[in-house]
Parts: C-alpha cells; sequence; structure tokens
C-alpha cells in the first residue's frame, strides 16, 4: 500500500487559494468593466427608457 503523505495545512491553504481565485474570477466577470463600457451601457439604457416614454398615450384625468 503506496499512500501519499499530505500535509493538511498546506491541503487547506491551497484549496482556500483556490477558492478565493474563483471568487475573484467571478468578480472579474461581474464588476471588471471599463467607464467607458459602464457609461455606453447607461447611455443605451437612458435612450430606450426615453423612447419607450415617447410613445406613451397620455389620457385626460377628470376630477370627479
Amino acid at each position: 500500500m503506496n499512500a501519499e503523505i499530505v500535509n493538511l495545512r498546506q491541503f487547506r491553504k491551497k484549496q482556500a487559494r483556490s477558492e478565493k481565485e474563483k471568487q475573484a474570477e467571478q468578480n472579474r466577470i461581474t464588476f471588471g468593466r471599463t467607464k467607458t463600457e459602464k457609461n455606453l451601457t447607461k447611455a443605451l439604457n437612458d435612450k430606450a427608457t426615453k423612447e419607450h416614454e415617447a410613445g406613451r398615450r397620455e389620457t385626460l384625468e377628470t376630477d370627479d
């Protein structure tokens, strides 16, 4: 029986580093946008909102 000797402290640290790297990768995907990209997205959203609001019908409300 040949079993590999494993230092549990080193194993836990390696596993923790791996988890942190996975979280960092997810954060880079989620939050890692340049200022230009953020401004472009905001401008597109504002334009879409204005176009949507422009197509609304206004109803006259009567005071009863």
